[in-house]
């Protein structure tokens, strides 16, 4: 299957500047410093927390003492990050539990085990992802896999973490979506690419599906003091860019002969710190359902900021998840 679509350089709404409270590349640990939020009392789950973004929000978390569940696939790996923060840290309230997104049996095995602990959720950060899978693959349940883990996935997880996330209100979640969700809208008569498949609009498709879940997240649940809301964290070289061949990414612009990024790209640390914003900032209880950029607030393409069809979304992901548990 051949690509239609090519995107341009992942940059920024706000074309590389920042006029909020920080800068584009303020790193995500002067984030927090500056913020200057005690954390020792929260808890917080980060999917897909065992590199990359993921990692380094969760360490940057617990610089200020968070109790961290890293919810990974890969629990070795899990356990040595784990490890890592804790001696980089000093915080020792650093966990890895296994999840598979890809899995709704694996997702509820996950749930029914936090829910066990009896603990508070404080936030629960919704950042594992898969991007741009050169050929259609589908999850254990049977759908493509980049709607399936970027969106079904945490849908489902959120769904059985909501009682947590309500018992420890006021409380949050974060969507990690993409300026990617530009690319396309939700495609509602084809939701999991089985008549067409392009690996870029179907990126576009399951980050549009993040910020229209945060949305609708956020009308149904701010009322019980869960606020929701998503963000493009920027584009960085990460473990989620290992579907785009060096040879593709310096046809695109994206890479430099020399293997250097282009210049827009951020590094790990700065990309980690719209997320780090949305989790902690006081002024981001004030805009749930928002998108954002650069410790900003953004300005999403309308189909990713369209009531209507959050709400559709969400009857939608349902659905889909009801039935795929029948079988």
């Amino acid at each position: 299957m051949s690509d239609t679509f090519n995107p341009a350089i992942p940059t920024t709404s706000n074309d590389g500047k920042s006029t909020g409270r920080f800068g584009y590349r303020t790193p995500a640990e002067e984030v927090v410093t500056e913020l200057g939020i005690d954390l020792s009392d929260r808890v917080a789950i980060i999917t897909g927390a065992s590199s990359g973004l993921g990692q380094e929000t969760a360490r940057v978390l617990a610089l200020k003492g968070a109790r961290i569940i890293l919810a990974i696939r890969n629990l070795e790996a899990g356990q040595k990050v784990a490890q890592e923060i804790q001696q980089s840290t000093g915080n020792t309230k650093i966990e890895a539990m296994l999840v598979d997104l890809t899995s709704l049996k694996s997702i509820k095995e996950f749930a029914d085990t936090f829910l066990a602990k009896k603990l508070p959720l404080n936030l629960l950060v919704n950042n594992a992802g898969v991007m741009a899978n050169p050929t259609r693959e589908t999850t254990a349940d049977g759908f493509e896999m980049q709607f399936g883990t970027n969106h079904l996935g945490h849908f489902y997880l959120t769904q059985l973490l909501t009682p947590a996330l309500v018992a420890a209100a006021p409380s949050r979640v974060v969507a990690v979506s993409s300026l990617g969700h530009t690319f396309s809208p939700v495609v509602f008569d084809d939701i999991n690419w089985e008549k067409s498949y392009d690996r870029w609009l179907a990126y576009g498709h399951s980050k549009t599906a993040n910020a229209l879940f945060a949305l609708e997240l956020n009308k149904r649940l701010s009322p019980k003091g869960v606020i929701a809301v998503s963000l493009h964290p920027g584009g960085a070289a990460t473990n989620l860019s290992r579907h785009i061949p060096r040879d593709y990414a310096i046809s695109q612009g994206w890479m430099n002969e020399d293997g250097t990024m282009n210049s827009v790209f951020k590094t790990v640390e700065q990309c980690s710190s719209t997320t780090v914003y949305c989790a902690i900032a006081p002024e981001v209880l004030e805009h749930g359902g928002a998108y954002f950029e650069d410790c900003n607030l953004g300005v999403p393409a309308p189909h990713a900021s369209d009531p209507q069809a959050a709400a559709k979304l969400w009857e939608v992901s349902e659905k889909l998840i009801s039935n795929a548990l029948k079988q």
